[in-house]
């Protein structure tokens, strides 16, 4: 951190984004310190976000819009924002564009895939996949790429969303379920494979 000294109002500001990250494991926006301090601009708290920035007391995870890091956090730096859309099989986003309900932050490195690797969160719903560890309400962790034979992935099934397993018989591509009392699914018209999952935060109980 630089030498020079925080004023009030920048010691206030970082003390509130620590508090916000110990509590939320990720930044809050601009706009929430804005609400929080009670003023009518962003500009204001952008010209201290930026000072803080220029004095080392916070870094910025580029890219990310919630991705202000306390320099005081070191095991933070890595983390990323990783949007969450919704629940899955039911909340599946098909529309790329859609706005995320939220985000989860968590450190790439932890789930195999590289730093800045495209990201999305869903919570899982059912018990479809409670043999392989997938219970409802956890949240699982996907990246859109070609599926594996024996990934479990996000998919669109001719028009309906799931979590299962993608397998192959003969060359066709069918989603099994982690449950023996739910059947093989067998697209009758398209499958469309969203995202392949590479990690799960288990819900808290």
């Amino acid at each position: 951190m630089s030498d020079s000294p925080l004023t009030d109002r920048q010691r206030q500001v970082l003390d509130f984004i620590q508090r916000h990250h110990r509590e939320h494991s990720v930044a809050p926006s601009l706009r929430e310190i804005q609400a929080h301090f009670g003023l009518a601009s962003p500009f204001g708290i952008k010209r201290h976000v930026d000072a803080l920035i220029g004095k080392g007391a916070l870094h910025r995870l580029e890219g990310k819009a919630r991705g202000l890091v306390p320099s005081d956090l070191p095991r933070q730096q890595t983390l990323a924002a990783v949007p969450l859309f919704g629940v899955i099989p039911a909340g599946l986003p098909v529309d790329a564009a859609q706005e995320p309900e939220g985000h989860v932050a968590i450190d790439p490195a932890s789930l195999g895939v590289r730093s800045g690797a495209t990201l999305f969160a869903l919570r899982v719903r059912g018990d479809s996949m409670v043999d392989a560890g997938i219970l409802d309400r956890d949240t699982v962790f996907l990246t859109p790429r070609e599926p594996r034979p024996r990934d479990i992935v996000a998919a669109l099934i001719d028009g309906e969303s799931t979590l299962k397993r993608y397998l192959l018989q003969r060359g066709l591509p069918f989603l099994r379920a982690e449950n023996a009392r739910y059947p093989d699914l067998l697209p009758a018209r398209e499958l469309v494979i969203q995202g392949v999952m590479v990690g799960l935060l288990r819900a808290h109980a």
